[in-house]
């Protein structure tokens, strides 16, 4: 027991309480009489002080592990999920408490709801709520997706957030890490799963299609999750991004002359080609329409007064990752541009047109 104690980095006293209390009991004895751990009880005992370092309540501990329909690989996949929740609020409070301190040192005054919103109290609620304001299925490129689903009649949707894209006559399973957004899914939708796209909780082949929409640059392994759609569907649609055409950032104005960070974002991202080569997909390009209802960071090509207004922002991740700084200049020469017309000058060939490829894929396997 104090070898486990020591590697757990616990002490004896708490084993023995896990033991008192039936969570953790050993279940093999040594031939001097002490309690010893076998490779089972270590494996629970691993379970039970990860739960409990998410901040688990022992009775909560003792049902999850206490499952027996859930196995030390489901369990890891578990906590996976709720470590990569805990990671992206920690960053997204990191960026607004820079972006506080930006504020206090150009000395603007924070308002008490601001300093809630920037230390965490609801921030994240506030980044992930902003999607059902602006974020809803457009449906022209909804029938592009759903056309690419063919017959399936089982479908998984991966990185589902609150829901849109899902097809309601089909038979859905919706994949989401964040608990945010599985609070916004609508009454009567698709049941949803808490995990990550890189390990998905189900046997191969469980599913007639898996579809990601807008999702995988969020991904922690974007190649890895798309091997795992490929391994759990017999087929596979991913609205996704092109990153591999040569001066890929121009195609957009927004990225072009005010944004040139967003080529940053995207850096690390998977080359088109490599993440249709993982799955041995095709790709065709998906044309944003001029009124796109999907409030997508390109969605606003020819309405670029949106771009100023804060809750149009605030559902777009690009902004959060580029950082306050760069978003405040963005928004400000941009509004100067409008202003004086320098914007309508540069960009007076996007007058006609009904819709624009900026750069969105689908991918069909």
């Amino acid at each position: 027991m104090g070898r486990v104690a020591e590697l757990a980095g616990v002490s004896i006293r708490t084993l023995h309480h896990y033991d008192e209390i039936r969570l953790v009991r050993p279940s093999a004895r040594t031939a001097a009489g002490y309690r010893a751990y076998s490779p089972g009880d270590v494996e629970r005992l691993r379970e039970v002080l990860a739960y409990r370092r998410l901040g688990f309540g022992l009775r909560e501990v003792a049902e999850l592990v206490g499952d027996p329909s859930t196995d030390a690989v489901a369990h890891l996949r578990r906590l996976r999920g709720l470590l990569l929740e805990r990671r992206d609020r920690a960053d997204a409070m990191v960026a607004a408490i820079d972006r506080e301190l930006q504020a206090r040192a150009r000395g603007l005054k924070v308002t008490p709801e601001e300093q809630l919103e920037m230390l965490g109290a609801r921030l994240y609620d506030a980044i992930g709520g902003a999607y059902t304001a602006t974020r809803r299925t457009e449906p022209r490129i909804a029938a592009q997706i759903w056309d690419a689903l063919g017959d399936a009649q089982t479908v998984l949707n991966v990185g589902a957030g609150t829901g849109s894209y899902e097809p309601a006559d089909r038979d859905v399973t919706a994949v989401e890490p964040s608990a945010v957004m599985r609070g916004q899914r609508p009454s009567g939708s698709a049941p949803c799963v808490a995990a990550t796209a890189e390990s998905l909780p189900f046997e191969d082949h469980s599913f007639d299609v898996a579809m990601a929409v807008s999702t995988v640059h969020h991904w922690e392994n974007p190649i890895a999750g798309l091997r795992e759609m490929r391994r759990v569907a017999r087929r596979v649609v991913v609205l996704t991004f092109d990153t591999d055409e040569p001066g890929w950032q121009d195609r957009f104005w927004l990225t072009r002359d005010y944004l040139p960070e967003f080529a940053a974002v995207l850096a690390e991202f998977p080359s088109l080609a490599g993440m249709a080569d993982a799955i041995g997909a095709q790709a065709e390009p998906v044309p944003i329409p001029w009124d796109c209802t999907d409030g997508l960071f390109e969605a606003y090509w020819r309405r670029p007064e949106a771009y100023l207004e804060d809750h149009v922002r605030r559902a777009m991740s690009v902004w959060t990752r580029v950082g306050p700084e760069a978003e405040q200049r963005a928004v400000r020469s941009l509004g100067d541009d409008l202003d004086s017309g320098r914007w309508a000058e540069r960009n007076s060939d996007l007058t006609g047109l009904d819709a624009a490829d900026l750069g969105l894929r689908l991918l069909i396997a």
